[in-house]
């Protein structure tokens, strides 16, 4: 991929999307405001109550944050104790090494870089190729994005026996038929039911900012045996999640027939960009339908080109022809199809 006009810019968007600030320095001649496309968020948001004035005045009680955790459980299918709220899947995934122990893992790959960033920084070794490479490897914990981030593959029934399988949930959401926790951690009793063995060496992360379309809330959760999810939430303390956090997730949560309907709008929504991009010159590779993966021979200087007209996409360092465009919002449909026909000039 040729990069963006100097290293500078290069460096400060393929790591991953979301850097509007240093779009701006790059391209400081591009309309205002930018269209951020490079990020797999709803871009229609849950409207989440915000919490009470008096909330923010005083710490988070236990019992607040396990009615959060009760009420994200019902959500994902799972017995409450076997879940545990984080501030955000982000911090989540770091705290795992430390907690498992694991001296090698594998991740399945491409795959989101903060896997394998953070194995690394504990120490670990780490090798990065397909599920069956990974599931064959030598490795004692094994990393899978179910489905995959940027091009939505995934794995029904994932399962490695003994070893630690890690398997990040962000944007299960969107096919919530994949998540392996139901069938792993519905039942409360941790020996002889609910997967056994399997499910005590299985750790699931789930997201609520991507299809909640609330990322600044920082909020996640861990799927686990009791011990074990006990133990990870340890890792942030007595006052894992904000105010804000609570509140916005007990709001979520319990809101089936917006979960329903969002889920019918970003499949229409995905559908339509599919074909925007088909017709301005790139071929669609897969995705979920809050983010879609495109191929061009011109990847790079389509990136520019769209980046000139104020359009962020994601690009991507180890594939010179990708691009990833997550959704725009209602209105903001014409200006995407107006910057991807110039972009082709």
């Amino acid at each position: 991929m040729s990069a963006p006009g100097s290293d500078r810019e290069a460096g400060a968007f393929l790591r991953h999307g979301g850097r509007l600030a240093a779009a701006r320095g790059a391209f400081p001649d591009a309309p205002a405001p930018w269209l951020d496309l490079s990020t797999g968020i709803n871009p229609r948001p849950y409207p989440a109550r915000r919490a009470h004035p008096a909330a923010l005045r005083r710490l988070p009680d236990p019992e607040e944050v396990a009615a959060l955790e009760a009420a994200a459980a019902a959500a994902f299918g799972v017995s409450p104790d076997r879940v545990a709220a984080t501030p955000g899947t982000e911090a989540a995934l770091r705290a795992l090494p430390r907690v498992l122990g694991a001296r090698s893992a594998a991740i399945v790959s491409p795959t989101y870089g903060g896997h394998a960033e953070a194995w690394r920084l504990a120490g670990a070794r780490v090798s990065q190729g397909s599920w069956d490479e990974a599931r064959h490897s030598a490795a004692e914990a094994v990393v899978l994005v179910n489905p995959n981030n940027p091009d939505g593959a995934h794995v029904r029934g994932p399962d490695l026996g003994d070893r630690w399988l890690i398997v990040d949930e962000a944007f299960v959401e969107t096919v919530p038929e994949l998540s392996v926790a139901p069938r792993l951690f519905s039942s409360p009793v941790t020996t002889g039911e609910g997967g056994g063995r399997r499910a005590g060496r299985t750790v699931v992360l789930r997201s609520f900012g991507k299809f909640y379309g609330l990322p600044g809330v920082r909020l996640g959760f861990v799927i686990a045996e009791p011990g074990l999810a006990g133990r990870i939430g340890a890792q942030f303390g007595d006052w894992p999640v904000s105010a804000e956090a609570i509140a916005a997730g007990l709001a979520a949560y319990t809101d089936d027939a917006w979960r329903e309907r969002t889920r019918l709008r970003l499949a229409r929504d995905a559908a339509r960009l599919d074909a925007l991009l088909g017709a301005n010159g790139f071929e669609v590779l897969g995705g979920t339908s809050l983010f879609r993966l495109a191929a061009a021979p011109d990847a790079g200087r389509r990136f520019e080109a769209l980046a000139r007209r104020g359009v962020l996409t994601r690009p991507f360092p180890d594939q010179p022809t990708w691009l990833r465009f997550g959704l725009p919002k209602p209105k903001d449909w014409p200006r995407l199809k107006a910057a991807l026909e110039g972009s082709r000039r």
